[in-house]
């Protein structure tokens, strides 16, 4: 038989081995993915430079790439340990007729994993914090000079129904998991959704890669495990029978529990996203509250030391842009297209402004002067130099990516 919500007794061999191997494989994943990696960094560096021979960065760093080095040199090691381990579990517990115990736990650490992560992700979008933007550096950059994973980005940044959308799809794949009866469809609306982000994070080289296959495949693993019933009622028209799941105990009081546990967990998860993603949505997303001196600024007159620095794209001392879209934070891109980012903090009369680099000694004190709202001149010193840079804003309301809106109608593509 293959593997089953279904209580039976025994299993075949095969199906033993496969639940054996499923079991270590999931079990080891989560584990090293929830710090075991850490632990066992000086193994998985041997085996990176020793065995695999692999030139990539061997060592844990922050970064917000899940497809690093050391994450498919951890990976080999898991598809090693499994291998291994299904191995000797069959030789020494050979005899056992069945797993339905440690089967039904297994389907409950699966079910966990995927709701927290399917909250977690699907909040993110349905609150537009994952996603946000698209930044006002990113609407003055030329196409083609967009990463691919620049390009998805703003694709998704650009639209709050979109997002929303995908949010709900994930949260309700992972809302389904929780009784028992609709985990199946849970898992496959999971595996529907994680495809499209495996998809989206492949073709456009987005450093998730490992991460979404392996949602997408637990979602998959959970719907097969109904898949008998599946394929008799939608792909050969026969009709199928309820299953006897396995229950740990019939004690009424027991189901109760679960009941009540189950309710107040959803009740907390969707309580807690829900005040992370509003929060963190006014604090940093779309709906933070805009800096002193928002938008973004083009130079009109360049003055460095008495010397005006005409508009040369050769030029990569004048600057293009100056674009403030964080507060204490600015964007300049230079002549030549370069961009670099400096800390800018205004005083609360607007009168000046501290300018610096990190990870320079640049720094800079600059008296701020307003003619009107379109109009903005920056005079004073950066580091040893002396500047007068006039500014003139675009105006954020013709820009058509963010201004183009929905339309029910359209009586020709409108596609520029």
């Amino acid at each position: 038989m293959a593997l089953s919500f279904e209580y039976k007794n025994p299993w075949s061999p095969l199906t033993k081995w496969v639940f054996r191997f499923l079991f270590i494989y999931v079990l080891l994943y989560i584990v090293l993915m929830f710090g075991g990696n850490r632990l066992l960094e000086p193994l998985l560096v041997w085996v990176g430079r020793d065995i695999l021979q692999m030139d990539g960065r061997l060592e844990f760093f922050v970064t917000g790439s899940g497809d690093t080095t050391m994450a498919y040199v951890s990976l080999f090691i898991q598809a090693i340990l499994t291998i291994i381990g299904a191995t000797i579990w069959s030789l020494l517990d050979a005899k056992r007729p069945s797993y339905n115990v440690v089967f039904y736990w297994f389907t409950v650490l699966l079910r966990i994993y995927l709701i927290f992560f399917m909250f977690t992700y699907g909040f993110a979008k349905i609150y537009k914090t994952q996603f946000a933007g698209p930044s006002l550096m990113r609407l003055i950059q030329p196409l083609g000079e967009m990463s691919p994973m620049g390009l998805a980005w703003t694709y998704m940044a650009q639209s709050e129904g979109f997002n929303i959308f995908t949010g709900f799809m994930e949260v309700l794949g992972g809302l389904l998991l929780i009784p028992k009866r609709t985990q199946a469809l849970g898992g496959l609306i999971i595996a529907g959704v994680m495809l499209q982000v495996f998809m989206m994070n492949m073709f456009y080289d987005i450093p998730v890669k490992l991460f979404s296959a392996h949602l997408m495949i637990f979602g998959l693993i959970i719907f097969f495990f109904d898949f008998k019933r599946f394929y008799n009622v939608f792909i050969v028209n026969k009709p199928t029978e309820a299953i006897n799941y396995y229950v740990p105990t019939k004690e009424k009081l027991y189901q109760k529990i679960i009941v009540g546990v189950k309710c107040v967990a959803l009740v907390g998860l969707v309580a807690l996203f829900s005040f992370q993603g509003y929060s963190t949505e006014r604090s940093y997303g779309d709906k933070r509250e805009k800096p002193p001196l928002y938008g973004i600024w083009e130079v009109t007159t360049f003055v460095k030391d008495g010397d005006t620095l005409a508009p040369l794209t050769t030029d990569a001392d004048r600057w293009r842009y100056l674009v403030i879209d964080r507060k204490g934070r600015a964007g300049i891109k230079m002549m030549d297209d370069q961009r670099q980012y400096i800390e800018f903090t205004p005083d609360s009369t607007l009168s000046t402004v501290l300018v610096s680099w990190p990870n320079t000694t640049l720094t800079g004190d600059l008296n701020i002067t307003q003619k009107d709202s379109t109009h903005l001149n920056l005079k004073g010193t950066i580091s040893e130099f002396q500047y007068d840079i006039s500014f003139k804003a675009k105006d954020l309301s013709k820009i058509l990516l963010i201004n183009r809106g929905f339309h029910w109608i359209n009586e020709t593509p409108f596609n520029r």
